[in-house]
């Protein structure tokens, strides 16, 4: 493992990536420098983990045998000036967690860099992620195998072909907010049904993370599960023709082909 990391952008991915690389033991706090634009965000990461913080983008890239960038995609082209004066002979590994910025426009802003893209979840920030990862012209295997290592230490990871990378950002980046989506309203359901709002938010947070987990464990099919929980004439079975007619299932597939788009527009400067 290279001793130094520089993250450029502390928001809540980049502080994800820190904790998680800290608690595993990956990286040791002195190893690791943080470039934030914001003040109060440098000071808190610097009182929570011990690490050292900067203002200045170009010096976490000195700083680091790989560099996380991990700002808002929108401010693509604004960050990467900060690299056009860096000299480097022997240039760090980059990894870019920017939806919609592809391989091709981070290498031909930084030529000779060897790149990762990478579209970390949310989910990550409790070391329960999933990473979709890609590798450039110019890295190497080595260069991958320890951009998976990093996004182990937040959860699971996925290797895909780079055109696929916005459909995981519409199903697996965005798809968070979908779910809690689903959770809030499941106990809506709940509370319309009687049930206390603690209660009915209670049971339906269990239910879908017990589902999950039941899914993942045993690797059954989604469908085949449905069909063990709906019995002939019974509950289930009224309540999912109920979702088919108002159109979850269709709502849900166009939300991610929505989000992909969007993806896709990010990664377009002139939309």
């Amino acid at each position: 493992m290279p001793a130094k990391i520089g993250i450029i952008g502390g928001g809540v991915m980049g502080e994800a990536l820190l904790s998680c690389l800290l608690s595993k033991g990956m990286y040791a706090p002195g190893s690791i420098l943080v470039a934030d634009l914001s003040h109060e965000r440098r000071q808190l990461l610097t009182e929570q983990y011990g690490i050292r913080t900067t203002h200045s983008n170009s010096e976490a890239v000195i700083h680091g045998d790989t560099v996380i960038l991990s700002t808002k995609p929108q401010v693509f082209d604004t960050v990467i000036k900060d690299f056009e004066d860096i000299r480097i002979g022997d240039p760090p590994l980059l990894i870019s967690i920017l939806a919609g910025v592809t391989l091709s426009r981070l290498e031909n802003a930084l030529p000779g860099w060897p790149v990762i893209r990478a579209m970390p979840n949310t989910p990550a920030t409790v070391g329960c992620g999933i990473t979709a990862v890609t590798i450039g012209n110019r890295a190497m295997a080595e260069h991958m195998e320890l951009a998976c290592a990093i996004f182990r230490a937040v959860g699971d990871v996925v290797e895909v072909a780079e055109p696929l990378l916005d459909g995981v950002t519409g199903l697996s980046g965005s798809g968070p907010a979908y779910v809690a989506i689903v959770i809030e309203a499941l106990a809506d359901g709940g509370v319309a049904a009687g049930l206390s709002r603690t209660t009915a938010n209670k049971l339906a947070l269990q239910t879908v993370l017990g589902t999950a987990q039941l899914l993942q464990k045993t690797g059954m099919h989604p469908a085949v599960l449905k069909d063990r929980v709906t019995s002939p004439g019974g509950t289930t079975i009224s309540g999912i023709a109920c979702l088919e007619e108002l159109g979850l299932r269709s709502a849900l597939i166009e939300a991610v082909r929505a989000a992909s788009n969007r993806s896709r527009e990010l990664g377009n400067p002139e939309v």
